[in-house]
């Protein structure tokens, strides 16, 4: 089932979300309706909080992003960062592994808005997995972008927070003041 996302300007947006104890039919089904509501809108990651839930759980597919390597490395070895897709990432903990470097980032929740925005390249995952076994790896490029990105959204913290000062002109202010006006009318 495809689930209404949530907006800027949608107070569950900035919720830190609640660590998840364990892994019931009612958690996979929402693990399920999250995949399809990312791929409904062509996504490639989901936090629980965009779709209301402020819970620490995010769903990642980058498989259809091909103009944008990843790298994987599991065990120490070098892996087919899409052997891991589609990926649920259960209270995941990430550890930056180098300097961080800008790239261009868009969310769901922010329908035609994107921006720069600094992240390490490289980093360390530890979560629990959609049955929750536990899962560790190293990732870069845009797989590691990505579950930056989803795990800020797990914290209440949202990309715009995180834009390099040039990116905020006063076009895309405008953009995320006319959003999140829209979002609060339609929440009354």
């Amino acid at each position: 089932m495809v689930l209404p996302l949530t907006f800027y300007g949608n107070p569950v947006l900035r919720e830190k979300g609640a660590p998840v104890e364990s892994v019931t039919p009612e958690l996979e089904d929402f693990i399920g309706n999250m995949f399809e509501t990312m791929e409904e809108y062509r996504g490639i990651g989901l936090a629980a909080q965009q779709v209301g839930r402020a819970i620490q759980l995010t769903v990642i597919d980058i498989r259809a992003a091909e103009n944008r390597p990843s790298t994987l490395e599991i065990d120490g070895e070098t892996a087919d960062p899409n052997s891991l897709m589609p990926l649920v990432l259960i209270n995941p903990k990430v550890t930056p592994l180098n300097d961080p470097i800008s790239g261009a980032e868009g969310c769901l929740s922010f329908p035609e808005i994107y921006g720069d925005v600094t992240r390490p390249e490289k980093v360390s995952v530890k979560a629990e997995g959609a049955r929750g076994e536990p899962i560790e790896f190293v990732c870069g490029g845009l797989l590691a972008r990505c579950v930056q990105h989803e795990t800020d959204h797990l914290h209440g913290i949202l990309f715009i927070d995180r834009m390099d000062r040039a990116s905020k002109t006063d076009e895309l202010r405008e953009d995320l003041e006319f959003l999140q006006k829209e979002t609060k009318a339609a929440l009354e």
